[in-house]
């Protein structure tokens, strides 16, 4: 089963499926080790990682590309991959599908803020129009090989032009075709209430947490009794590596060594176990041992 039918079949249990946020195949591959199947692959997190820059659109396609490529090479699970606005108009998006795709992304992300954009969680967006962004969901159904790779539509609007117009965009976006709908950033209960009472049963519902962001931080089981299918931790990995980085050059600027922080390290073997090294080198001596044999 390809990983774009092994997430519509967990779409489509009960309860919210839970994705962590990756932005390279280290982190990718420790999530999948301690038993994720489904990935996000943010990018957020992929700014942050790559340039040190906060999420304002400074990335593009070639680089989420890379991501993905590299990703998919080191693991199996399925990979829902934030294309942000597609990357221009909805022939930039066609593109930016078709490239995705090949690169092993299983569900691609398209939002409604206009260039240069910005992390849904931030002040100071800005939209297209509704029609132009769905024109983008339409292309992108156009553009995907496989039918089974999602669609997800995401629309910004609530910070910009409040909630009753988000619900309108995300009702003209489902009547694109979109496989899934996000709804980005609900303030309070009683928005997150309007948008289930709107769109709950009639399509898959994505929920972001994002730590400190507008929304209010649950669990998967949480949001499953709200009515979301799927629940996403984008960011997290980026906070956490950013903490223990603080706290890791820390220690060795004060310390002058890294032997106060060895317990909350792996150790050079621990890491190679973990990335494989052993079963690569063993992989190489028997290739090497049968170009000998050849040889011969």
């Amino acid at each position: 089963m390809t990983p774009q039918a092994r997430l519509r079949r967990a779409l489509a249990q009960e309860g919210a499926l839970v994705a962590p946020g990756a932005y390279d195949a280290m982190g990718a591959l420790f999530a999948t080790r301690a038993g994720f199947d489904t990935l996000y692959i943010s990018g957020a997190s992929i700014a942050y990682n790559r340039l040190g820059r906060p999420d304002i659109g400074l990335f593009g396609l070639e680089e989420l590309v890379g991501v993905v490529t590299h990703i998919r090479d080191r693991c199996d699970a399925a990979l829902i991959v934030d294309a942000d606005t597609g990357f221009g108009n909805a022939l930039n998006v066609a593109h930016s599908v078709r490239r995705l795709e090949r690169a092993g992304a299983s569900a691609i992300q398209l939002e409604d803020q206009s260039l240069p954009k910005r992390c849904g969680h931030l002040d100071g967006k800005a939209l297209v129009s509704p029609q132009e962004m769905v024109g983008k969901v339409r292309a992108a159904l156009d553009a995907r090989r496989d039918p089974d790779t999602l669609i997800i539509a995401r629309t910004d609007a609530i910070a910009v032009e409040g909630l009753d117009a988000a619900l309108d965009r995300a009702d003209a976006y489902v009547a694109a075709g979109c496989d899934m709908l996000f709804v980005e950033a609900p303030r309070d209960d009683a928005e997150i209430a309007a948008i289930m009472a709107r769109f709950k049963g009639r399509i898959p519902l994505l929920a972001n947490m994002v730590e400190g962001g507008k929304t209010p931080l649950r669990s998967g089981p949480e949001l499953a009794a709200l009515g979301y299918d799927l629940a996403i931790f984008p960011g997290g990995l980026a906070r956490a590596v950013g903490a223990a980085m603080q706290d890791y050059f820390g220690s060795l600027k004060s310390h002058g060594t890294t032997a106060p922080f060895r317990n909350r390290m792996l150790d050079f073997d621990q890491l190679n176990a973990a990335l494989g090294t052993p079963e690569l080198l063993a992989l190489g001596e028997r290739y090497d041992a049968g170009a000998s044999n050849e040889a011969e």
